[in-house]
């Protein structure tokens, strides 16, 4: 075979199959893709949690002694003494300040010689009286000296009663330059100083007591949560004794829960029109010193009203807020979001009581939120509430009691 015809069948060799590879290629491209659709996203998912909780009101309020005394100057004098030091505590009957005394023991020294003096006269006024009486029974005195006498006895006696009121007075302004506590508790700072006159024209005050044991917590509560309390209490025909000494409780602002426990012991006469709302007081034992509540605080009170069975409650973190309010992503039969919105209540170690909008049933979308779409299909997983706090290593979890309620609470306002 010629050498130029071997060549001429080696390149149509190459050819052909070069050509058949590029037509398959060109009608490969040609052929028709398919869209597959991404499976739903994943979201974990829990039913609403049921427990028994005691429904709480909260308040803010402020803190107050349960006694305040201001310790004044009763007598006009020059402050002689102090006797204790400023911002201490302080014992009743204890001595405070001396004014000086000396005018006022004079003072008494003179209104004792008068009382003194009266009686001599009603002595001599006697004696007198009783000789013109003899007298005159036997003819040897008028009638008229035995009226005379009579009147001096009489006017004696007067002066008598007279002498002994200022003897008393007397007594009462030299007990009054010695000035006693009359109650325990923390002494304030020191007004007037040593040497000053006091008690001039005025009751001078010198300086304020307060006892800190037991303490006063002063809150308001608004005219609906009021009437909420006052319809329960006509159902349930509280006296007036257990009403006045209803169980409240107090938080700090550095302190967690609520760990100081009181009484209700006075509420106002009626609502302030003006604010709607009526003034309320707790009283707290506050044992010292040192004493944990002063007075003048800021602090948190709630008070008990109901307790509820079957409350349900979700993780915080579930739910949403929008310009319809708070709502909850639910899951239903064909795996499908819906939104839900809910009417919520108090706050319980990071789950909220749900008041309305739930069944009990429901399956909420507590993780993966961003992923469920209201409307849109999703892979619901069960999982654990992320609110519910994991048992400490090597102890297992508690068994829930439903004896012991858990204790929640609802904002007043």
């Amino acid at each position: 075979m010629p050498l130029s015809r071997l060549r001429n069948c080696l390149k149509l060799g190459i050819l052909v199959p070069m050509i058949l590879f590029l037509i398959g290629a060109v009608l490969g491209c040609g052929s028709k893709n398919e869209f597959v659709e991404p499976p739903p996203p994943a979201v974990t998912v829990s039913k609403p949690h049921k427990q028994k909780i005691t429904e709480y009101l909260e308040f803010t309020g402020r803190t107050k002694g349960i006694e305040t005394v201001e310790i004044r100057a009763r007598v006009e004098g020059f402050l002689e003494s102090a006797h204790f030091q400023e911002g201490g505590f302080i014992d009743k009957d204890q001595l405070l300040y001396v004014i000086d005394p000396k005018p006022y023991r004079a003072a008494l020294d003179g209104a004792e010689a008068e009382l003194q003096n009266q009686r001599v006269r009603r002595d001599r006024a006697k004696i007198e009286y009783d000789r013109r009486v003899s007298l005159f029974k036997q003819k040897a005195a008028s009638e008229a000296d035995v009226v005379e006498w009579e009147t001096e006895l009489a006017g004696a006696k007067v002066g008598i009663n007279a002498a002994q009121a200022e003897v008393e007075k007397a007594q009462l302004n030299l007990g009054y330059t010695n000035i006693y506590a009359p109650i325990s508790g923390r002494i304030g700072k020191n007004e007037v100083d040593v040497g000053n006159l006091v008690g001039a024209g005025e009751f001078t005050l010198l300086t304020t007591i307060t006892k800190y044991n037991p303490i006063y917590a002063y809150f308001s509560i608004n005219e609906r949560d009021l009437l909420r309390i006052m319809k329960r209490n006509r159902k349930e025909q509280y006296t007036a004794t257990e009403l006045a000494w209803w169980p409240v409780e107090l938080g700090l602002a550095n302190e967690e829960d609520y760990p100081h426990k009181g009484q209700l012991d006075w509420a106002d006469v009626g609502a302030d029109p003006d604010t709607g709302s009526m003034l309320l007081r707790g009283v707290f034992p506050n044992p010292g010193p040192p004493f944990v509540i002063i007075p003048g605080l800021f602090v948190r009170i709630r008070l008990p009203i109901a307790e509820r069975d079957d409350a349900l409650l979700v993780t915080e973190r579930a739910l949403g807020l929008d310009q319809g309010g708070r709502y909850l992503l639910v899951v239903n039969a064909e795996n499908v979001v819906e939104q839900r919105y809910v009417k919520i209540g108090a706050l319980i170690e990071g789950k909220r009581v749900i008041e309305e909008g739930l069944q009990g049933d429901e399956s909420i979308v507590i993780k993966g939120l961003q992923r469920a779409i209201p409307g849109a299909k999703v892979t619901p997983e069960p999982g654990k509430d992320a609110a519910t706090k994991p048992a400490p290593p090597d102890t297992a979890p508690a068994e829930e009691s439903e004896e012991e309620p858990t204790k929640a609470s609802t904002s007043s306002g």
